[in-house]
């Protein structure tokens, strides 16, 4: 067991004042350094339970996905419009903390944003950037929705607005998938959609320069899809270049990379890349470090 210290708020993960998370695991412990999943906007662990938490888990990891605050079956849905980006960092944050060992932090559209910005905290194992939120902010990619796809554009915000159950689900599933879906298996998606907090997407719409990992030597993976409406391939080049790496976008697949037709492609390709980036570095030395304060064990 190990501590973050979180500046933003100057306590513990683990105090009193913490936010009831909903944390969905599966494998057991094991001498490799653990995924945790953090999930993009609109939507909670249940995206990485569908496929990727069991995949991983046969494969001897365990895997971990937090639903952040609001989000999910995890507290605060009342204060959701008033959570902020730093928000689901500590949320984050305090889940890692609760790891036995730094994880591998995998985040995916507006969880690779929260991720990145974990980065100040923490040295985790290796990251993983899905389709991430780019540099460019949201502002770029909404911009090339109101051209390139008026109606996409629309249902996100009768999504924003009215949620869920207002949105013409033939046509936002183009947000998340390469080719239609049975409606069975949408409605079921569909299900676990949600409003997301308004000022954690006017975080988003902001263009930032990406935080700096504190290794340079950080293993770090970009993947993007081909197909992806909302953060299309030359977006997530511009995030890879940000970190002085190569991004690898996956063909056929849409924004949904952990629930679209090809998911396999998309997990294996990450399971491969632990396989050679992330092992044979915490074999080779000490491992990674965790930043911070010294503590008590939690």
């Amino acid at each position: 067991m190990y501590s973050i210290f979180t500046p933003t708020t100057g306590l513990w993960p683990g105090s009193g004042n913490d936010v009831d998370l909903e944390v969905l695991r599966r494998g057991s412990r094991s001498t490799t350094p653990p995924l945790l999943f953090v999930h993009g906007a609109y939507a909670g662990a249940w995206c990485w339970d569908a496929h990727f938490l069991p995949w991983f888990a046969r494969r001897g990891w365990r895997a971990c996905a937090p639903s952040v605050r609001g989000h999910g079956k995890s507290g605060d849905r009342e204060h959701l419009h008033g959570a902020s980006i730093e928000d689901y960092v500590e949320d984050v944050l305090r889940v890692a903390s609760e790891l036995e060992r730094p994880p591998v932090l995998v985040g995916h559209s507006m969880g690779g944003l929260v991720v990145q910005r974990c980065l100040r905290h923490m040295e985790p194992a290796g990251v993983v950037l899905m389709a991430s939120v780019p540099p460019m902010g949201l502002t770029a990619s909404a911009l090339q929705m109101l051209c390139a796809d008026p109606p996409l554009l629309w249902e996100l915000w009768m999504l924003q607005g009215l949620g869920p159950t207002q949105v013409n689900l033939s046509v936002a599933q183009r947000v998340l998938f390469s080719r239609p879906v049975e409606d069975r298996q949408l409605l079921h998606y569909a299900q676990g959609l949600q409003q997301e907090s308004q000022l954690a997407l006017l975080d988003m719409s902001v263009p930032a320069t990406p935080p700096r990992p504190r290794d340079p030597e950080l293993p770090l993976l970009v993947l993007g899809a081909a197909r992806d409406a909302l953060f299309p391939p030359w977006m997530v080049h511009a995030t890879a270049e940000a970190y002085g790496t190569q991004a690898e976008i996956l063909p056929d697949m849409g924004h949904g990379m952990m629930l679209d037709h090809g998911w396999q492609r998309a997990a294996t390709r990450i399971d491969d890349w632990l396989q050679e980036q992330v092992l044979p570095r915490i074999t080779s030395d000490a491992g990674p470090r965790v930043q911070g304060l010294p503590s008590s064990q939690g």
